[in-house]
């Protein structure tokens, strides 16, 4: 059995935590604290849970996911893990101290991989035990029902990290695609601006969100509108990742729309907070303007 250490037990950590233990790794997962940990693996046994109700697991199946999955206090632990993944909020000051702590106790022959949606590879590599062994490893959310996972490479990442990187990735049952190193890699450098441009098209009076979205679902034939989307992935998240890619590039096409910082500065983060371009409070949700 493989061990996997998941750092970050939000959503995308909780995500890569319940699909590694699916796939027979033993998981260990950290956050701030033990009890921050122990509420994630609750919430993976209360959708674990859900699946068996609607008879899309087997009850056998979710308890042994579950009992696969350990909290933990600190990073002493993940001395036994193959796999170290960064899971923690895109804030690369963040990022980097948690590299430096989990360094200490890095396997010699470990991998540490991020699940950054944008920062570069190479730079954060400078702050890793070893940037041979350093790597970007991005899922999707919902991470149990998004088929991808993006392989980032940085310069110094070894040949064999890569390798062994894309088996992993594989072996969850996942499609796995290899980016360079490039500023957004290849989803979020192709949605983003997508995603902010709605927002400067909403911005500008242009036209309201629940035509905005329309036009993309029926116009692009996508399964979910641009601005219901950011709400899905969290406003201060996409803010975050434009502004890596405005910074990263220079480029002007890439600066945030207006109203999403405003939006953000609000606290309206989307279905995280309640309130994003759509309010949850019902049972649908309605359009904010």
């Amino acid at each position: 059995m493989t061990t996997i250490a998941v750092i970050g037990a939000g959503q995308m950590g909780a995500g890569i935590a319940q699909v590694a233990a699916a796939r027979g790794n033993a998981v260990l997962l950290a956050d701030i604290d033990l009890a921050t940990a122990e509420k994630a693996r609750a919430g993976i046994e209360k959708g674990l849970g859900k699946l068996v109700a609607k008879e899309k697991i087997a009850g056998a199946d979710a308890e042994a996911t579950l009992a696969r999955i350990t909290p933990v206090a600190d990073y002493a632990a993940f001395a036994d893990a193959e796999f170290v993944i960064e899971a923690a909020t895109e804030r690369e000051e963040v990022k980097r101290a948690i590299f430096q702590k989990a360094g200490a106790v890095l396997a010699a022959d470990a991998i540490l991989a991020s699940n950054t949606s944008s920062i570069p590879i190479t730079r954060m590599a400078a702050h890793a035990p070893d940037a041979a062994r350093f790597i970007g490893l991005h899922f999707f959310n919902p991470v149990p029902l998004m088929p991808l996972i993006e392989v980032i490479p940085g310069l110094a990442t070894s040949e064999d990290t890569t390798r062994r990187t894309r088996a992993f990735a594989q072996s969850l049952g996942k499609q796995v695609v290899t980016s360079q190193d490039e500023p957004g890699f290849i989803v979020n450098r192709i949605l983003l601006p997508m995603i902010n441009e709605a927002v400067f098209v909403l911005g500008q009076g242009t036209a309201g969100i629940a035509d905005i979205d329309a036009a993309a679902r029926l116009g692009l034939n996508h399964p979910m509108g641009p601005l219901q989307l950011a709400d899905f992935i969290g406003l201060d998240t996409c803010l975050e990742i434009v502004r890596v890619l405005h910074s990263s590039t220079g480029d002007s096409k890439y600066r945030p729309a207006p109203l999403l910082v405003k939006y953000v500065e609000a606290g309206w983060l989307g279905r995280k907070s309640g309130c994003g371009f759509y309010d949850y409070a019902g049972e649908e949700p309605v359009p904010t303007r």
